[in-house]
C-alpha cells in the first residue's frame, strides 16, 4: 500500500504501477487498485490520516501486489536440490587461492575447511566466482590490478511486533524527504521496516548503528498512528547489497541492480550485482557463458524454467491442514497446532512430514521458545538433512530466530547447542565455545555504538556458502 497526501501522487502512482502490471502481463498477482481514504483505514488501521511532516491529509492509497518468501530457507533449498542432481555441496569453506594451468588459465582454488582446518584443491572445467559482495576479492586474487566492480551498499532492517501493520498488508513510501524509500511489511508473524541505502565496507558481520535504526523508526513514525518505539524493536539487522557499479561512481542509490556476468582473461567467469528476483536468469546467463567459451558441453536446453525445487514436487497451499492432521504431539494429547502446521509448510513443503516424524518418534515436539513455532525436531532435521554444522547455522540461515527476535533466540540458544551438540558428539567444553562464539555473533543483531573511525573488522573466518553470513535479506 503506497499512501497518497498529496492529489498530484493519485495519478503518478497509479500510472506507474499500472504500468507495472502491464508489463507483467499474466505473470502478474492481482492488478493494483486505487482505494479511497475511508478504505485505506478500514484495510490498514494504522495508516495515519495526516502526515506529521507537514500536516497533509491523506488522500487515498494504491495498492498493488508483490512476492514474499523466506530467503534463509530458499537458500538452502536451492542447495539441497543441487546435492540430489549431483553436485558436490560444501559449507565454510574458504579459497585461499586460485590454481592456474600453464597458459595462465584458473582451473580449480586451494580451499580450507575452516570447521577442521584441512586444506585441498579443488579442480573444475570452469570455475564461477558467483561470491556476492566478495567477488571482487576472488577476482584480485587471481590478478590484483583488476579494477573493482562491485560497489557495496548497507541496507538495514529492523523487526517490530507484529500488530504494527495488517496481516496482509505492508507500506511502502517510494520517496522519503531524504530521497530513500521506507516500506513497513507483514513477515513471519512479525513486521519488519527498512531500509538504509548507504555506503559500506565489505565484511563478514555487517551490523547497524543506532544511528540508521533510528532514521527507520522515525521515517515509518510519520505514516503511523502507533507510537513507534525504540523498545519495540525486536532485532535490528544490516546486510549488504553487490550492487555492479562503475568504479568511479560513489552513490549507491544509483548504481545497478541488474546483475553482470563477464568473463576475465584467465577464464573465470563472474556473476555479480543481480537480486533474488532474477537469481535463476543469473545462473543461467552464467552457465551460458561457460558452455560458449567451449569449456563446458552445452548439453541439453536450460531447465532452470520447469525445474521445482526439494520440497516442492507434492507441495499444495494446503499442506498445512494434511501436516496438522497427521501429526500427534508426542508431549501432550491432541494434534499440533495451526500456527505451527503453517510454519512446517511454508519452510519444508512436502519435507514437513520428515520434521514431523522425527518429533513423534524422538519426542521433540516442543518449541525451542515460547512466542515462536520453531520445533527443536527442526533442529535435528537441519543437522542430518540440511548440511547445518554450527549453532549460528540455525539461529539465521537454517530459521530466522536471529533476525526475528533477538531476545528469544538468545533464551533457544542453550537448547540449540545442546540439541546439536547430541547428535554431533560434543563434548562439554567444545559445547561451551560454540554457545560463546553464537552469542557473539547473536550480538551483531544490535546497534553498535557510533564512534569516529569506527570500522567493522571481518572476523577471519569462512562463509557458509550455504546461506551467507550476509544478512542482507532485502533483495
Amino acid at each position: 500500500m503506497t499512501p497518497c497526501y498529496c492529489w498530484w501522487e493519485v495519478p503518478y502512482y497509479w500510472l506507474g504501477l499500472k504500468a507495472y502490471d502491464l508489463v507483467a502481463g499474466t505473470q502478474g498477482l492481482t492488478m493494483s487498485r486505487f482505494n479511497g481514504r475511508k478504505e485505506s483505514h478500514r484495510q490498514f488501521p494504522t495508516l495515519a490520516q495526516t502526515r506529521s511532516e507537514d500536516g497533509s491529509s491523506l488522500k487515498g492509497t494504491i495498492v498493488y501486489y508483490d512476492g514474499q518468501f523466506d530467503d534463509s530457507r530458499l537458500c538452502v533449498a536451492l542447495a539441497c536440490t543441487a546435492a540430489l542432481a549431483g553436485a558436490a555441496v560444501t559449507n565454510h569453506t574458504e579459497a585461499l587461492k586460485l590454481l592456474k594451468d600453464t597458459d595462465g588459465l584458473v582451473i580449480g582454488a586451494e580451499v580450507k575447511d575452516n570447521l577442521s582446518g584441512k586444506k585441498m584443491h579443488v579442480y573444475a572445467k570452469q570455475v564461477i566466482n558467483a561470491t556476492g559482495p566478495f567477488a571482487d576479492s576472488l577476482r584480485q586474487m587471481s590478478d590484483p590490478s583488476k579494477p573493482s566492480i562491485i560497489m557495496p551498499s548497507a541496507g538495514v532492517h529492523v523487526t517490530l511486533p507484529d500488530y504494527y501493520s495488517p496481516e496482509h498488508l505492508g507500506m511502502i513510501v517510494p520517496k522519503t524527504k531524504d530521497g530513500r524509500v521506507v516500506f513497513m511489511l507483514p513477515w513471519l508473524d512479525a513486521t519488519i521496516a527498512g531500509t538504509t541505502d548507504s555506503s559500506s565496507e565489505i565484511t563478514m558481520r555487517p551490523q547497524p548503528t543506532e544511528k540508521e535504526i533510528q532514521f527507520i523508526l522515525d521515517a515509518i513514525s510519520e505514516y503511523l498512528t502507533v507510537k513507534v518505539r525504540r523498545s519495540d524493536v525486536m532485532s535490528a539487522w544490516s546486510g549488504i547489497r553487490p550492487l555492479a557499479s562503475d568504479p568511479s561512481t560513489q552513490d549507491t542509490a544509483s548504481a545497478s541492480r541488474d546483475h553482470v556476468a563477464s568473463m576475465d582473461t584467465d577464464g573465470m567467469i563472474t556473476i555479480a550485482g543481480g537480486k533474488w528476483t532474477t537469481y535463476r536468469r543469473m545462473a543461467e546467463d552464467a552457465v551460458d557463458l561457460a558452455c560458449v567459451n567451449g569449456r563446458v558441453p552445452a548439453g541439453q536446453p536450460c531447465q532452470t524454467s520447469h525445474l521445482a525445487l526439494l520440497g516442492a514436487h507434492d507441495y499444495d497451499p494446503a499442506l498445512f491442514t494434511e501436516v496438522a492432521q497427521n501429526y500427534t504431539v508426542p508431549h501432550r494429547p491432541g494434534a499440533i497446532d495451526t500456527r505451527v502446521a503453517k510454519h512446517l509448510a511454508a519452510s519444508y513443503g512436502d519435507r514437513a512430514h520428515d520434521v514431523t516424524r522425527i518429533a513423534e518418534q524422538r519426542k521433540l515436539g516442543r518449541r525451542l521458545v515460547r512466542g515462536h513455532p520453531v520445533l527443536e525436531a527442526e533442529v535435528v532435521y537441519a543437522v542430518h538433512h540440511e548440511y547445518c554444522e554450527t549453532p549460528e547455522d540455525f539461529i539465521a540461515r537454517r530459521s530466522r530466530l536471529a533476525f526475528l527476535d533477538h531476545r528469544a533466540c538468545e533464551e533457544a540458544l542453550p537448547r540449540v547447542v545442546e540439541l546439536m551438540g547430541e547428535e554431533k558428539g560434543w563434548w562439554y567444553p567444545k559445547r561451551q565455545r560454540e554457545l560463546k562464539r553464537a552469542k557473539a555473533f547473536l550480538s551483531t543483531f544490535t546497534s553498535q555504538p557510533e564512534a569516529p573511525g569506527l570500522k567493522n573488522a571481518a572476523p577471519k573466518e569462512g562463509t557458509d556458502l550455504v546461506s551467507s553470513q550476509n544478512k542482507g535479506g532485502g533483495a
